[in-house]
């Protein structure tokens, strides 16, 4: 004899223990098909990922940009936000077919940080070091004071 399921059991699909489970049986695709999905004929920019750190008087991005050259990358700083951007191109000597793995990225990509304080955009710097592309960003002393020389006329 089949018990009515409670309300709790109904509302979340539990299932009592005493019950029977039929398993269900489902295909999944390889992960390898998976990636090339993502990033093969897609217009769109990959996101850059990035660390993200401050020391007391600047605060510091790292990424990885390997293959770029330094001219291939753009780097544009507001006082509140950073934004890469670069493109890897892949020089072209094998076929598809003959891969066994393609898994490196090659195209466009683009990373937007929102930065927890104001920097001094003047005072930015970039530097890339075998692949490692560093952004040192000063940051705006707002406690800082200055005097004003008053010029008569």
């Amino acid at each position: 004899m089949e018990s009515k399921r409670s309300f709790f059991e109904r509302l979340t699909g539990a299932v009592r223990l005493d019950e029977e489970i039929e398993p269900v049986e489902t295909k999944l695709e390889p992960v390898t098909s998976i990636k090339q999905n993502i990033f093969e004929d897609s217009e769109e920019e990959a996101q850059l990922t990035v660390d993200v750190f401050q020391t007391p008087s600047e605060i510091v991005i790292k990424t990885m940009v390997a293959g770029v050259k330094p001219d291939d990358l753009d780097v544009s700083i507001t006082r509140d936000s950073v934004t890469i951007r670069g493109k890897r191109s892949e020089d072209r000597t094998v076929s598809d077919d003959e891969y066994f793995h393609h898994e490196l990225y090659w195209g466009s990509f683009a990373r937007t940080i929102s930065l927890p304080e104001e920097v001094d955009v003047d005072g930015a710097e970039a530097v890339e070091k075998y692949g490692m592309l560093v952004l040192h960003l000063p940051k705006v002393d707002k406690n800082r004071q200055t005097r004003l020389k008053v010029k008569g006329n």
